[in-house]
């Protein structure tokens, strides 16, 4: 799974994703996966363009398909479905209005800084 994680994170900055966080899910009954990768772009096309690139890197690279996506119609907020990992790309304004990492405010978060 941390290489699932780590394959989903580099490709979302390849595609030059912002403030890309994950949280573990693991110790919450009922959390509908065991992390969630979240991330957000400035325009639908960046947010397609992310989730596009992802979909293409886990592929390539590990082989895997994601299970479901979501929201790929407007680009607002696409939710990527790899049973273990849920990936949520939004667009920066949607992010500031849901403000998911703080309904899962207990859970252990992980930050992603750009390698230069």
């Amino acid at each position: 799974m941390e290489k699932l994680i780590e394959t989903i994170v580099d490709a979302i900055q390849d595609k030059k994703g912002q403030n890309i966080v994950s949280l573990d899910l693991t110790g919450f009954d009922g959390a509908i996966c065991s992390h969630f990768v979240v991330c957000n772009a400035d325009s639908t096309t960046q947010v397609a363009a992310i989730a596009a690139g992802i979909e293409e890197k886990v592929l390539e690279e590990l082989g895997q398909k994601v299970w479901r996506i979501e929201g790929q119609q407007n680009a607002f907020w696409i939710a990527m479905d790899y049973l273990d990992v849920v990936v949520h790309i939004f667009q920066t304004e949607l992010r500031d209005y849901y403000k998911l990492e703080e309904l899962w405010a207990d859970a252990p978060i992980k930050k992603y800084e750009y390698e230069l």
